[in-house]
């Protein structure tokens, strides 16, 4: 990640209906998180596509021990039936980076994004548990999944 992709991220990625809950700009600690650069390194990682061009990010980040992985699609990327290659792409590459040698890793996501929860669902993540997490304002019902590698 750099100044530019995280800015581009921050600012110029809009999502459309429900989905603009991802908008970086719809929770103002996460914006102050995401582009404090002092957290990018082994943590953020932006993905350009064979033109250079800025298409996704991913995030990790450990918990106990546990790689927890957290995804940003270009809007205008969503919906096209991409969504399985590309979090598979992220495990892979998350794996490989951190030589991670557990049994599995982690996601959370919002319980309304169904669309991702499909996703995840076919290339074999479980359901966990629901929580609620305070966020964009409000506090809102997230679901925790697994997935055995």
């Amino acid at each position: 990640m750099n100044k530019e992709y995280a800015n581009e991220i921050a600012y110029n990625w809009k999502y459309n209906g429900v989905y603009s809950f991802y908008d970086m700009i719809a929770d103002e600690d996460d914006l102050k998180e995401f582009l404090n650069e002092d957290n990018w390194e082994g943590h953020y990682f932006a993905i350009l596509n064979d033109e250079c061009e800025l298409v996704a990010y991913y995030s990790y980040y450990f918990e106990g021990g546990i790689l927890w992985i957290g995804f940003g699609l270009k809007p205008e990327l969503t919906g096209r039936g991409i969504g399985a290659e590309f979090v598979v792409a992220g495990i892979n590459f998350g794996i490989k980076e951190f030589e991670y040698k557990k049994d599995y890793i982690m996601l959370a996501v919002a319980s309304f994004n169904k669309r991702a929860i499909k996703v995840y669902e076919n290339i074999g993540f479980q359901f966990v548990e629901k929580y609620m997490q305070k966020t964009n304002g409000g506090e809102f019902e997230f679901i925790k999944m697994k997935k055995l590698i």
